[in-house]
């Protein structure tokens, strides 16, 4: 995995999102790049490399990763409600419901990439072209 790339995507979000939302907190790892605001980091934007069934996905997309899943489920809550409305900036790709892979309480609305190329810049500029519309989407529905 490629800690740059992610690096990259953070990188490069700062100049896609609005600028209201550049104040946020992030990490980048050699497989994934989070990004939150406010002071609850298991409430995150997240691009990541994932593995499923011998193919390599790149997900992009929100994340809640309380380990009680009653809490994630109230934080998606106003999410799920507001589906129209986001739906219409995001389209049909993103996902909503359990994250992928993993049983528990987390939950997500993110979509998956096949076969992303993290050894190219460009592909870090669009991971965080569509990141930044996922902040756009959900994060003033999640102030209120």
């Amino acid at each position: 995995m490629s800690r740059a790339f992610f690096e990259q995507v953070v990188e490069a979000l700062a100049g896609f999102v609005d600028p209201q939302y550049r104040g946020f907190t992030h990490r980048a790892t050699g497989s994934n790049a989070k990004v939150w605001f406010g002071d609850e980091p298991k409430e995150h934007y997240e691009v990541q490399s994932l593995r499923r069934d011998g193919r390599a996905l790149l997900e992009i997309g929100f994340h809640v990763e309380h380990a009680d899943r009653l809490r994630s489920e109230a934080v998606l809550a106003p999410l799920l409600a507001a589906e129209v409305g986001w739906r219409q900036q995001l389209g049909a790709e993103p996902e909503a419901g359990p994250f992928m892979g993993r049983s528990g309480g987390w939950r997500r609305v993110s979509e998956t990439w096949a076969d992303a190329d993290l050894s190219d810049p460009g592909a870090a500029v669009e991971a965080a072209d569509r990141l930044a519309m996922y902040i756009g989407a959900l994060e003033p529905r999640r102030r209120g």
